[in-house]
């Protein structure tokens, strides 16, 4: 009667399990010897019980010799296949560039109005939409620019205006003070004159004396009509002008300029 077929379980005795352990550790060892002697082959063997012990068998003198060996030949095959897979990955990524830079060619060739034939008419209405949106875009973006200039252009129109207007301003009011300081000057020395009661050396008669005076005060009146009126007129004046001929004629008859007028 034949043995019976064991079942691969793990053993739930613990001294059954240790009993177990050592028998078959025993008897792997043996046959890696023999497989080393027998067939002349390098054999390595790495056994880690449960509690961790270690036990190793190795047919050279050095164990570190068989890894460093077992390594070159597991893991360089991988370092020599991987400039082949990073080649093939690099391929790979070529053909979706590609593929994508035709599909780029291809709609702005549709969108400038080429190569339309075999597109359907689905593809037509998207292309269709697609060009007016970005029409639309067009527009807005040119219809903002065109409000930026313009409200340059009124900033710029504002402040030229307001230049001018205080340049002008400040001007008029220079002439006004320069009129104003010459009227107060030549009444400054009317009065001075009629403080120290000075006579022109030409007035020898009481006519022309009277004449002068009248003159004179002609000309006070004038000057305190021009201060006192706030709004400075300057232009043609009837009845100045008339003064000035009555005055010119008076110089015409006597011979003399009154001392107002120098």
């Amino acid at each position: 009667m034949g043995r019976g077929r064991v079942e691969l379980k793990r053993i739930e005795n613990k001294i059954n399990r240790q009993v177990t352990f050592a028998k078959r550790r025993n008897g792997l060892l043996k046959k890696a010897y023999e497989l080393s002697v027998l067939c002349d082959a390098e054999v390595a063997l790495i056994i880690f019980s449960n509690r961790g012990k270690l036990f190793e068998f190795c047919s050279t003198s050095n164990m570190l010799k068989t890894l460093e060996r077992y390594q070159k030949c597991s893991y360089g095959a991988e370092e020599v296949n991987k400039p082949a897979k990073e080649l093939e990955s690099s391929y790979r990524e070529y053909l979706k560039v590609k593929a994508k830079f035709e599909t780029l060619q291809r709609t702005q060739r549709n969108l400038l109005g080429e190569d339309l034939g075999p597109l359907n008419t689905e593809e037509l209405e998207q292309l269709e939409r697609h060009l007016e949106s970005s029409l639309k875009q067009v527009r807005s973006t040119k219809t903002q620019y065109m409000l930026d200039q313009l409200g340059d252009l009124q900033n710029k129109v504002y402040e030229s205006d307001r230049t001018y207007v205080a340049g002008s301003k400040q001007s008029f009011d220079n002439k006004a003070n320069v009129v104003c300081l010459l009227f107060s000057n030549v009444r400054q020395l009317d009065e001075i004159s009629a403080r120290n009661n000075l006579r022109p050396p030409w007035e020898g008669d009481d006519q022309q004396s009277m004449s002068y005076g009248h003159q004179h005060a002609q000309s006070q009146g004038l000057f305190q009509h021009l201060e006192c009126n706030p709004t400075l007129q300057i232009g043609y004046n009837s009845v100045g002008s008339d003064q000035i001929t009555a005055t010119h004629a008076s110089q015409q008859v006597h011979g003399f300029i009154p001392g107002w007028m120098l």
